[in-house]
């Protein structure tokens, strides 16, 4: 009876089973349509907007170098002073003339030209003797630092030509200077390993 009762059973469960409303089967949501060209686009205009970043950073390091470079070569030719009747070089003309050895170091193919000035007091010939001691001053306080003699030339205009005009002391210490040229090569690096 027992198993009677066990086949009713599962007979029972077998017909509620089957008595049970199927559920109709669930049918995928459509995607949306692919808008290729929307998406062709995007990425170009993604691509576009890293590009002209890239073109920009570029420009302002490029416009950086060229600052940088205008201050190199403002250095370079940037005049020292001497006091009355002397060679001697002040600190302040030291310091002017390691910043110039620091550029020749940073450019080998870079050579210059020392051109060494004096007042119109004093002779003509005293005058140009006393513009080549300065000249020759620079170069040997430049070449102290490791930049070869051989790019470095010298020469005296003595009186010749003053950038200021007039007898006073202020046009007179205008007068006293050394002033540098560049006669071959580039300046293409900036000291100090700077690019």
């Amino acid at each position: 009876m027992k198993l009677r009762n066990v086949a009713v059973l599962a007979l029972v469960a077998v017909a509620f089973g089957a008595c049970k409303k199927k559920q109709p089967p669930v049918a995928p949501t459509p995607a949306a349509p692919v808008d290729s060209a929307a998406i062709r686009a995007q990425q170009q205009a993604r691509a576009d907007s890293i590009a002209a970043a890239q073109r920009a950073a570029q420009e302002e390091a490029a416009r950086q170098r060229a600052a940088a470079m205008a201050r190199v070569r403002q250095e370079l030719g940037s005049p020292v002073y001497f006091d009355y009747d002397s060679e001697q070089l002040s600190q302040e003309a030291q310091d002017k003339l390691r910043a110039k050895a620091e550029i020749l170091q940073a450019n080998p193919s870079l050579t210059i030209r020392v051109e060494g000035n004096a007042d119109q007091r004093g002779t003509a010939e005293y005058n140009l003797a006393l513009g080549q001691r300065r000249a020759e001053s620079a170069k040997t306080f430049i070449t102290q630092y490791g930049v070869s003699g051989d790019r470095i030339t010298t020469i005296s205009y003595g009186e010749e030509r003053p950038v200021a005009e007039g007898t006073t002391e202020e046009a007179y210490s205008q007068n006293r200077r050394d002033e540098f040229a560049v006669t071959g090569g580039d300046i293409t690096n900036l000291p100090g390993g700077g690019m």
